[in-house]
């Protein structure tokens, strides 16, 4: 962003917004009156680490008859009165005054107000609405949506020695709670990376003090840090049930619940120095052959396997930025074709901006001492190297799906090569419309999974906003894809080009489908749209027992009750939101909110795994 606001005129602020479908730091609103929305987004922008503050547009509004997404201005009709009342409220609302440049510009003759927030210093934030508190009245800007905020958002704006859950004393513990083989990992550590280390030559107690890892106390007591790094495993029994990592192997493409075909599970605790190296060993007895364990050496292009580092950068990071205030196991799931991590507590930072330099650290005591000893990257850079190991081993990219509503984080892992013999052979057929390689990868992404949109493409390339938009609309251009949805809601399916191309390549090698993709090959088909459905026609595909308990929702029953319903109905077929509101009779919102978020990647996951607004996507059991 440029220095000042006097740099960007409205015009240029527009333009922007034409040009790529979402902006994390500019705002456009009619500007009717100074409503709640609009100082959400001014709490959010002041608050937002790193953002530098945003522009908001009074005036402007989303064409929604426009195919993709386009402003233009409407004007601000009473200007002088909508000045006064934003920085009225901008003064009064909060628990700190804000206090935002603003200026009125015309454009195509019309006036135009322009809002710029600066963000506010870390000794000033968190602002909050006064008459909500905290955490719920403070606001963050997540990708271009302004999000209510949750203790572990509060916690990045606080000082880490007086916020961090893992600095958090616990008073049942003494020094009989300590491994001294962990405090030996890690002087041998940290010695190989800097040998001649001040800290090298502390006592233990001194060395634990200096990690915040104990108090000051004659009879010192362990922290959350301290249990988790240098703790007995029965210290950590005791204090931390739930602190595991549930490593779990299962036969085939999805999770199944055949009992006579039944997953394995190794159950693992312990220091997370000395857990690390377990958890990678897990999984490397798993890995295919020609799995090279060297990290010093990636293996050349002609091995498959996982490249050690990704594997180890993918667990570190999994150990590192948990939510240990959460009561759930780290579930590592491994598949025939993929490894997920699914980790409790969701990423501090806004997902179209993993990969980028800097860091969000929920754990900073944890995440020191694993930077000081080298098991994780330099601090932000961890997926980045990730994405660019898998890509030089020609494997497809990581994807990741982070949810506030869940809670949780999810990383995957595909063990096969992405752009394989076959994969290049097909693509030659589009040889004439002289793509770039992210563009390739998301032509075969639409191959397997049907659609793809600017989040999904961001993911796979690790492109920017701009980037991946530019990317996508020469591919909407050429009719390789076609666009559907508005604005935001904007999505990609095979376009004419594609469908002919693809079809004609088939016609020549092996029989196949004309008119559309392969299903994915890890899913079963994907519903299909057709003419609107109620609840009579759900009801009579259903078995009697099931048809029965759906008749039974007419009483009132508990969120357990419906919960399990749902995870029945999801073994006999994936099911749409929509289906199940008109099953629930209950409105999206709320089933997402009541019955879906609390099951989620427990007892029902997403068809479409990496791609979560997939236009088809649906939930089935797990």
């Amino acid at each position: 962003m440029k220095d000042s606001m006097m740099e960007f005129t409205t015009q240029e602020l527009i333009e922007r917004l034409n040009s790529q479908d979402e902006c994390a730091w500019i705002e456009a609103k009619r500007g009717s009156n100074v409503d709640s929305s609009i100082l959400e987004t001014v709490c959010a922008y002041a608050n937002e680490p790193g953002l530098g503050g945003g522009y908001i547009l009074l005036g402007v509004e989303e064409d929604k008859n426009h195919l993709f997404s386009h402003y233009s201005v409407c004007g601000v009709k009473e200007v002088d009165k909508i000045q006064k009342d934003l920085a009225t409220q901008c003064a009064d609302s909060f628990n700190i005054p804000v206090r935002p440049m603003i200026e009125t510009e015309l454009v195509n003759e019309k006036p135009v107000v322009k809002v710029y927030i600066p963000e506010l210093s870390p000794e000033q934030k968190p602002l909050f609405f006064k008459r909500r508190g905290l955490p719920k009245g403070a606001y963050r800007r997540i990708g271009s949506t302004d999000q209510s905020c949750t203790d572990d958002d509060l916690r990045i704006f606080y000082n880490a020695q007086q916020g961090s859950f893992d600095a958090t004393i616990l008073n049942d513990t003494d020094w009989s709670d300590i491994d001294e083989s962990s405090i030996q990992l890690y002087r041998r550590l940290r010695g190989k990376i800097k040998p001649d280390a001040e800290e090298l030559l502390f006592s233990d107690r001194e060395l634990l003090l200096s990690l915040s890892c104990i108090t000051r106390d004659s009879e010192p007591k362990l922290t959350v840090c301290g249990l988790l790094l240098f703790g007995t495993n029965a210290a950590q029994r005791r204090c931390l049930p739930m602190m595991r990592v549930d490593y779990i192997r299962v036969p085939g493409l999805r999770w199944i619940e055949n009992p006579d075909n039944r997953f394995s599970t190794i159950d693992m605790r312990g220091s997370l120095l000395q857990l690390a190296y377990r958890v990678v060993d897990a999984i490397n007895a798993d890995l295919p052959r020609g799995f090279v364990l060297n990290e010093h050496d990636i293996q050349a292009e002609n091995i498959s396997g996982l490249p050690y580092r990704v594997l180890r950068e993918a667990v570190v990071n999994a150990l590192m930025h948990r939510s240990y205030r959460e009561n759930r196991p780290t579930q590592i799931i491994r598949y025939d074709n993929r490894i997920e991590i699914i980790n409790p507590g969701f990423s501090l930072k806004p997902e179209e901006m993993l990969g980028e330099p800097g860091s969000e650290t929920r754990n900073p005591f944890i995440a020191a001492v694993f930077h000081e000893t080298d098991l994780a990257e330099t601090k932000g850079s961890g997926i980045r190297s990730m994405r660019k190991l898998m890509e030089r081993s020609h494997l497809a990219p990581p994807t990741f799906e982070s949810s506030r509503e869940s809670n949780h984080f999810v990383a995957r892992l595909l063990l096969h090569h992405f752009l394989n013999e076959e994969d290049i052979a097909w693509l030659n057929i589009f040889s004439e419309f002289q793509l770039n390689d992210n563009q390739k990868k998301a032509l075969v992404f639409v191959r397997e999974t049907e659609a793809i949109d600017n989040q999904t493409y961001r993911q796979i390339s690790g492109a920017d906003v701009l980037k991946s938009s530019s990317d996508l609309r020469k591919l909407r251009d050429d009719d390789l894809l076609e666009a559907k949805g508005k604005g935001r809601a904007t999505y990609y399916v095979p376009g004419k080009k594609f469908i002919s191309l693809h079809s004609a390549y088939h016609s020549k090698s092996a029989p196949a489908p004309v008119e559309s993709a392969p299903a994915p090959v890890e899913s079963a088909p994907a519903p299909v749209e057709s003419a609107p459905v109620t609840v009579d026609s759900l009801r009579d595909e259903l078995p009697e027992d099931l048809a029965i308990k759906i008749d039974n929702l007419k009483r009132r029953l508990t969120p357990e009750e419906v919960q399990k319903l749902i995870h029945e109905l999801c073994k006999i077929r994936p099911y749409r939101l929509s289906e199940l509101c008109i099953l629930i009779d209950r409105s999206p919102k709320y089933v997402l909110r009541k019955f879906i978020q609390p099951i989620m990647n427990i007892r029902i996951e997403y068809l479409y795994k990496d791609m979560v607004n997939h236009p088809n996507q649906a939930y089935v059991s797990i």
